[in-house]
């Protein structure tokens, strides 16, 4: 089928729908459920950008003869890398980079553990002259699956927040977290909870390893890769609490469309076929799998890209404040401004230090430099909450005192034109632009975007220790060193002609 259009994403989420739980009860289609439906459309509206001639080339590529989503495209090339950056961009442009875990997220992880199926048949379980057992090459065959009919994906890494001093093995019911029940003819039978899959709204759950399993053995039962639809049977979401309050686009300019939704997901004794198993039992392999086969890197470009289009947005609406309220000759105001400023061109800096010194890996796929890639991963979370308090500082009392469309249409309408009025703009004007800083920054929406900005590629010291561990100082050192023993010779040969 290749690329999809909006109202094939839909069909194909009424047809099979999600298994999802909203404030107690089964939504039976998300299309038109009050709780998903806007976020749905949001997403068929990016499949739809695929069709449109203004983004077609951007958005998608031709191979043999058939057009996929570009996010799909194996980077052979710096400029394939490039133009899959650009598609990353334009996708988060049209949220203003507010829905982090759009289907491009997942695609380019999928892309990058497709090509490495060499990993993937390291493990003992993986058995090539057995039917479905060949754990590379389901991974290959699961890629051009999901290339071939544009599905979107969902997620989750993590394990229940119970008792984060104890491994898996040694909580109350070993299968709190995700585990193997025990092996069929059919596939693996798993149970077990995962947190966090963002955008449950999707056609199929990838679960992959998480990075951080602890576990003293070789082999683990909560050591697995697969893949399942999201309706599969014994397979729920269990959502938290909507951000979407059915409210008018104008008083919740985000939230209204963009609420992605949070889940954690229950597996209640789900039978993954074994086509659909990646990796088994190892610890080691499944610790390293991000790593090991540098999806992390292809995953972390797409974030790059949209903490780009984000911090873009953030400039837009700091700047469009002073301009509404005429505070641009305060140099406090042009202070706090510049902060974006300058947090944007680092990011889009990185971004071209990424692109510019990716190099082939093992596997023949041009991928991303990873030093920019980690600055950016450490950088972007410390700044992200000081930009969320300066539109806050810039707009003041303002972000506060917003009556609801409703109010500007009700008998208070012309007291409110006249006293909400901005220096360079109506009340209106003034109202929909504050509307917007306050759903940014200060709503239920605003703030899960600040606490999802600030762990969206782990704990902010983890992420810190990792890059220490990982980035090649020893240069640095030995140069440091030369300089000492040269300044040294440079002071003897001084003294011996005294």
């Amino acid at each position: 089928m290749g690329a999809r259009t909006g109202q094939q994403f839909l069909a194909g989420l009424r047809e099979h729908p999600p298994t999802l739980y909203i404030d107690g009860e089964r939504v039976t289609d998300p299309t038109t459920h009050p709780k998903t439906r806007n976020v749905a459309h949001s997403l068929a509206e990016l499949y739809d950008l695929q069709h449109d001639p203004q983004f077609r080339d951007v958005l998608t590529y031709e191979e043999n003869g058939e057009r996929y989503g570009l996010s799909f495209l194996v980077p052979r090339t710096k400029e394939d890398l490039k133009r899959r950056g650009d598609m990353h961009k334009a996708w988060a442009d049209h949220s203003l980079g507010f829905m982090g875990r759009t289907p491009d997220y997942m695609n380019v992880n999928l892309m990058a553990a497709a090509m490495a199926p060499e990993y993937f048949n390291q493990c003992e379980s993986s058995q090539p002259s057995v039917p479905g057992r060949d754990f590379g090459e389901n991974m290959r065959r699961y890629y051009e699956f999901v290339r071939d009919h544009d599905l979107c994906l969902t997620h989750a890494l993590t394990n229940p927040q119970v008792n984060r001093s104890k491994m898996a093995s040694e909580m109350p019911d070993p299968y709190i977290a995700l585990g193997v029940v025990r092996e069929t003819e059919q596939g693996v039978v798993v149970r077990g909870a995962r947190m966090m899959a963002t955008l449950p709204v999707a056609d199929e759950i990838l679960i992959f390893p998480s990075t951080v399993l602890k576990e003293n053995a070789d082999k683990s039962q909560y050591a697995m890769a697969f893949a399942v639809p999201t309706n599969a049977p014994g397979l729920y979401f269990q959502c938290r609490e909507p951000f979407d309050l059915g409210r008018d686009p104008e008083d919740h300019p985000l939230a209204s469309r963009f609420d992605e939704q949070d889940a954690f997901v229950i597996f209640d004794d789900v039978l993954v076929p074994w086509e659909r198993v990646f990796l088994l039992y190892d610890v080691k392999l499944a610790n390293q799998a991000y790593g090991r086969t540098q999806a992390v890197l292809h995953m972390a470009h797409q974030v790059v890209c949209g903490k780009i289009a984000k911090t873009e947005a953030l400039l837009g609406v700091a700047q469009s404040i002073v301009n509404t309220i005429g505070s641009g000759q305060f140099q406090h105001v042009q202070q706090k401004v510049s902060e974006f400023i300058v947090t944007l061109e680092i990011m889009k800096a990185l971004r071209v230090a990424a692109e510019e010194g990716a190099t082939l890996n093992e596997y023949g796929v041009m991928t991303p430099a990873r030093g920019p890639l980690d600055a950016a991963r450490n950088y972007y979370p410390q700044m992200f909450p000081k930009l969320n308090e300066l539109i806050q500082l810039l707009g003041a009392s303002g972000i506060i005192m917003m009556p609801t469309k409703a109010d500007r249409e009700g008998p208070m309408g012309a007291h409110i034109a006249k006293y909400l009025q901005a220096g360079n703009g109506t009340a209106e004007e003034r109202l929909k632009l504050f509307r917007l800083a306050w759903d940014m920054t200060l709503s239920s929406f605003g703030a899960r975007q600040n606490l999802y900005e600030k762990h969206f590629f782990g704990d902010p010291v983890r992420m810190a220790s990792a890059l220490y561990e990982v980035y090649d100082k020893q240069p640095y050192v030995d140069r440091i060193q030369a300089f000492l023993a040269r300044s040294s010779k440079a002071h003897e040969a001084v003294a011996a002609d005294d």
